[in-house]
């Protein structure tokens, strides 16, 4: 059974939910900016690389690992924040998810997952601490799986759905907008939530965003720490 099917069984609840993302990082690339029409709008699509150290208890040293976070940015917060913006430049910004799939001169790439920016403020090149959060309320559309890694870690899978309401700029108007994830949940929590968790439950996660391997580079979030909330 898809994703897709088992949200149609399972139908959503009716009630907004939150879903903010703060990021700092680099530019990837300098801006393409471009102008919509009626009414004319400026938009551009940028790629924001934070990155990640931890210490690797086999070998004893620090390693790093870069994300790339696919961001639309769209009206005066494009004109105001990256309308002189240069590659390298650091971008803090806040936004939410959304269904938008990401442009990309790659034909065989599929990025899944981007954020839409509704904060936008640059700064000077330079070394900084990145930022990747992720905070929202969401609901259970899956059976969580508990599964163990190579290194005898435990580690759950579900998927979820977030019911955000967002005002849309190009049809400029409020809407609800769900968007689906899946979630990555490491050692006792995950092991709570394969035991108690059912299709759905309310979940309150805090984490980041992360990308899987290979072509498709999938976004889910990695999950730092939950709340579960059985369903009435």
């Amino acid at each position: 059974m898809s994703l897709s099917d088992t949200v149609k069984k399972h139908p959503q609840k009716p009630t907004s939910q939150l879903c903010a993302v703060t990021l700092l990082g680099n530019l990837v690339a300098t801006p393409d900016i471009r102008y919509r029409a009626n009414p004319a709008t400026a938009i551009t699509e940028i790629v924001l690389a934070t990155s990640s150290k931890w210490l690797d208890k086999k070998t004893n040293k620090y390693k790093e690992w870069t994300s790339y976070h696919h961001v639309k940015v769209e009206g005066e917060l494009v004109e105001q924040a990256l309308l002189h913006a240069n590659k390298g430049d650091i971008i803090l910004l806040h936004g939410y998810l959304s269904n938008i799939k990401p442009t990309t001169d790659d034909k065989n790439a599929r990025h899944q997952g981007i954020v839409h920016a509704d904060f936008v403020q640059k700064f000077s090149k330079g070394y900084t601490q990145a930022i990747n959060q992720i905070h929202c309320s969401a609901q259970l559309v899956s059976e969580p799986k508990l599964m163990l890694t190579e290194q005898n870690k435990n580690i759950c899978q579900a998927n979820i759905v977030i019911n955000q309401h967002i005002y849309n700029t190009e049809k400029q108007t409020w809407q609800t907008l769900s968007v689906e994830r899946v979630i990555h949940v490491w050692g006792k929590q995950a092991q709570y939530l394969a035991e108690h968790g059912n299709i759905g439950d309310d979940l309150m996660v805090e984490g980041k965003l992360s990308y899987t391997n290979g072509v498709n580079k999938e976004q889910f979030i990695e999950v730092k720490n939950m709340h579960l909330f059985k369903d009435a």
